[in-house]
């Protein structure tokens, strides 16, 4: 699959390594819904010869990033989006190209209100993990917060949500 990134994808891609490191292609970007392909490259392979899957679930939390910059993205100057859990369930072997598809699991405006309330609000984004023929091999549903205020510098070697809450 290969195509003109959305800018959300741009954007996502340009701020995560990981997800250039494994060639990840966001090919649907909106607030409501993202898609997200993980191209079959043997380097990725577990001992089954399919994809790791640690690659499956960065496949899937960034199609859930995705998403989340979609949807709060004009927030970003307010606000920090912070995954805060994760659950993944695996259903069948997966193979070749995957494709994430991740949904907001509650309406944007009902999270914004509550960031304008002066909370810490949290929504899940459900994303589902399918190979070439269809068959869904994975699920995930990942919850992720806004926190109130300005993003901090980005730190040298950074990464992962150290100050999400817990």
């Amino acid at each position: 699959m290969s195509g003109p990134r959305p800018p959300v994808g741009e954007r996502l891609i340009n701020a995560v390594p990981l997800a250039r490191t494994l060639g990840l292609e966001v090919v649907e970007a909106g607030p409501d819904r993202a898609v997200v392909v993980l191209p079959d490259r043997p380097a990725h392979h577990n001992h089954l010869g399919g994809p790791h899957a640690g690659a499956a679930f960065t496949l899937a939390e960034s199609a859930s990033g995705a998403v989340v910059l979609a949807a709060f993205g004009h927030l970003l100057d307010r606000a920090v989006p912070l995954a805060v859990r994760a659950e993944i369930a695996y259903h069948r072997f997966a193979t070749g190209e995957l494709v994430a598809t991740a949904e907001l699991g509650r309406p944007a405006a009902e999270v914004e209100t509550e960031l304008d309330g002066g909370t810490r609000p949290e929504f899940p984004v459900r994303i589902t993990i399918t190979r070439a023929d269809g068959a869904a091999t994975a699920s995930m549903t990942v919850v992720w917060t806004l926190r109130p205020g300005a993003p901090p510098a980005a730190a040298p070697g950074g990464g992962g949500e150290a100050d999400a809450p817990g």
